[in-house]
């Protein structure tokens, strides 16, 4: 700096006031200023120590904590006997034979957790097996390995773990395991053995071959002995029926509701048993409970499915252990109750033409014969006779009748039946002779749809059977009952055992519509007519005065369309014979109903 310079900073008056101003502010800021502190007493300082801790204590704590996980880790070495080892060599990871890159992993079917149906699925192709698919590319599907390592997977287990994975996430509800689980867990074959009390009575019993099998007889009355006792239809004391009134009572109803029509009923012979089935394929079996009731009243014994076969008829053989079904196929199974065996007959050797449909058989009285209804040929009608043990083919019934053969009915002797063409002509048919022992027309008749025989009469020697009544339906609805006895009392002064165009004793015209069943009693007092076409179309006939009872039915009777009609007779209550109806109806209920 020159010394004009100088001399000009040096004689600056507000210069030199700002310097001195500066001086002053710096001289204050580097004064202390001193507070007197109270002092902390005792209290405070032990209170301050508690809520925001000191030094002194956190670091006590930190060593007693340290002290307690070391003696925590030596009991646990101790205990497990790896004290030592370092914390790498506590964990590997197994990867197994099988989990090695670029192998395709494949499980066993016991790892299949899954629930599966018994019916295959439809969207299995067996193209899956063949496609391989990389897990471990895809980072979404990585989850589905089983081991780090494993990569390549073919279709089918790819599509397995997909399922597995799905069903984690949404776990299958109760009812969806229940059924799924309950009818097929062991599917059975002809054997007939059962695993367990509880498989002899699933409802469905389907094998693969189509032909089921169940438990005995034996086994399923296990449960149910003293339940089980014979029908005696020569005990106790019988009385006839009144003409006048019926004394009827209802009953317990079978339990539960089947999925279709209940088309064919039927009491089995000596046992307590009720057989049912329709157009569902299932055959049920119930027990009719006794006195004192059953904790169940008519428990379901059990049931058979046969798979695509929708039963039309079917029935207990009268004098063994086997059930006849058959539907509109071109065959019928036979199951044995005392084995439970269940076996299919698919043809009849020599007739296979003429015998395209197992749909309608009957059984002889006696349980000798076995009567099929064949196709018709030329107008007329068949009926092919088998052995009913042998299964054998005996011969052959040739109707000459427009429209084939509406019904036909053994006679209770079990020798020959009797035939009824839609054409309104009735063939008496011995089955000993191999011929035919009369022919005659039901009169007024606009088109026989059913027929039925009953009662007996005291003449021994008779050419057209032992029955006393026989009744003739038709689809106008009326009913004809004719008295053979009549007939055979007047054989004697005439060449011909029947008239040609006999009278009936009684026309009966209560239904209105086409008659679709007649079912006679035992004992043949009690005779049941009836017609699917209209609901509660059912009466009640007395017999031998064939008058009909106007007490049953009434108005708030609960038969609906009836589709099967069935009597039980030999039931000894109070010294005193009773009958059993039982009535089926389109809705799948079958009610019952006690004739005292």
């Amino acid at each position: 700096m020159s010394r004009s310079q100088r001399r000009d900073v040096v004689d600056d008056p507000e210069r030199e006031e700002s310097e001195a101003e500066e001086r002053s502010a710096s001289d204050e800021s580097d004064v202390e200023i001193e507070i007197d502190e109270p002092e902390k007493d005792e209290s405070e300082e032990e209170l301050e120590q508690l809520v925001f801790g000191d030094s002194a204590g956190f670091r006590r704590g930190l060593a007693a904590f340290a002290d307690e996980r070391d003696g925590e880790d030596e009991e646990d070495a101790a205990d497990t006997g790896f004290a030592g080892l370092d914390d790498a060599d506590l964990f590997f990871t197994d990867v197994g034979q099988a989990g090695q890159a670029g192998e395709v992993a494949e499980t066993s079917a016991d790892d299949e957790k899954t629930l599966r149906s018994r019916y295959p699925a439809a969207w299995e192709d067996s193209d899956d097996e063949r496609m391989m698919v990389s897990l471990a590319s895809v980072p979404r599907l990585r989850k589905l390995r089983r081991t780090e390592a494993e990569d390549v997977v073919n279709g089918k287990e790819y599509a397995r773990r997909l399922r597995q994975q799905f069903e984690l996430l949404n776990p299958a509800p109760e009812w969806a395991r229940h059924a799924l689980q309950q009818p097929a867990l062991k599917k059975r074959r002809l054997s007939g053995k059962a695993t367990s009390d509880e498989e002899d009575s699933d409802v469905d019993m389907d094998t693969d071959d189509d032909v089921p099998s169940a438990a005995p007889l034996s086994k399923l009355l296990r449960d149910a002995e003293g339940l089980v006792r014979s029908s005696r239809s020569g005990a106790g004391k019988k009385r006839k029926l009144r003409p006048e009134a019926i004394d009827i009572q209802r009953a317990k109803d079978i339990p539960g509701t089947q999925p279709s029509a209940v088309t064919s009923i039927s009491f089995h012979p000596q046992i307590p048993l009720l057989l049912t089935s329709g157009p569902s394929s299932t055959l049920y079996l119930h027990h009719l409970a006794s006195s004192p009731p059953a904790p169940t009243p008519n428990p379901l014994l059990t049931s058979m499915h046969i798979r695509g076969t929708p039963l039309s008829t079917t029935a207990f053989h009268p004098t063994d252990g086997r059930i006849f079904l058959s539907a509109r196929r071109r065959y019928f199974h036979i199951w044995n109750l005392d084995t439970g065996r269940v076996e299919k007959i698919t043809r009849i050797y020599g007739q296979q033409h003429e015998q395209r449909s197992m749909e309608t058989f009957k059984l002889s009285p006696n349980g000798k014969f076995m009567a099929l209804l064949g196709s018709a040929r030329k107008g007329g009608g068949i009926i092919n006779i088998l052995n009913a043990n042998s299964l054998q083919w005996i011969c052959q019934v040739r109707v000459e009748s427009r429209n084939g053969i509406a019904d036909f009915a053994w006679w209770r002797d079990s020798k020959g039946m009797s035939i009824a063409g839609k054409n309104g002509e009735i063939t008496e048919w011995s089955v000993l002779d191999r011929r035919i022992t009369a022919r005659w027309q039901d009169e007024g008749a606009v088109g026989i749809t059913t027929i039925a025989l009953g009662g007996q009469h005291e003449f021994v020697k008779s050419t057209i059977g032992t029955d006393r009544w026989i009744v003739v339906g038709s689809s106008s609805g009326i009913v004809n009952i004719y008295d053979r006895r009549v007939w055979l009392a007047s054989a004697s002064k005439q060449d011909q055992p029947v008239p040609s165009q006999p009278k009936p004793t009684k026309v009966l015209d209560q239904l209105t519509t086409p008659t679709s069943h007649l079912t006679f009693s035992p004992d043949g007092q009690l005779l049941a007519i009836s017609s699917k076409w209209k609901a509660n179309a059912l009466r009640l006939v007395h017999l031998p005065s064939c008058a009909v009872f106007r007490n049953w039915p009434t108005g708030s009777t609960p038969l609906g369309r009836i589709s099967g009609v069935a009597i039980a007779g030999g039931e000894v209550v109070g010294g005193d014979v009773h009958s059993v109806l039982a009535v089926g109806n389109e809705q799948g209920r079958v009610r019952c109903w006690e004739v005292r």
